[in-house]
């Protein structure tokens, strides 16, 4: 009987340990993360092309997705640290929240998720922290 690949089932690993299960599926999110993160860039750079925001918005906009690439490289990182679960669920929810409300007040001009900002980075601080366990 032949076995299906999963998508979240490490390929390159004999064990199923807990954490190496956690490194293929936070290695694998990194990867998503990034390929969204290139694609909003893309977005970024030519859909503001054919409207009028501030400069503000721009700069928000360039700022959520400096940040979105560089925190799906530190989900790279956090794969390969001793508790990926844990720093990449950090890092993921931090992204989420800081980027998400800054591309969400760029690309409407709404400023309602601002809240979210501030402790989204917190997450990201401690998601980078958490790589050290």
């Amino acid at each position: 009987m032949q076995h299906r690949r999963h998508f979240f089932r490490p390929r390159d690993t004999c064990s199923d340990s807990p954490n190496m299960r956690a490194s293929a599926v936070v290695r694998r999110l990194a990867a998503l993360s990034g390929a969204s993160a290139v694609g909003a860039g893309a977005y970024g750079a030519h859909g503001f092309k054919n409207s009028d925001p501030d400069d503000y918005r721009i700069v928000l906009f360039e700022t959520a997705n400096k940040y979105h690439f560089y925190h799906s490289l530190a989900l790279l990182g956090a794969a390969h640290c001793g508790k990926p679960a844990v720093a990449g669920s950090l890092l993921i929810a931090g992204m989420g929240m800081f980027c998400g409300a800054l591309y969400h007040q760029a690309l409407t001009g709404d400023p309602g998720l601002r809240k979210a900002a501030p402790v989204g980075g917190v997450a990201m601080i401690v998601g980078w922290l958490a790589m050290i366990l």
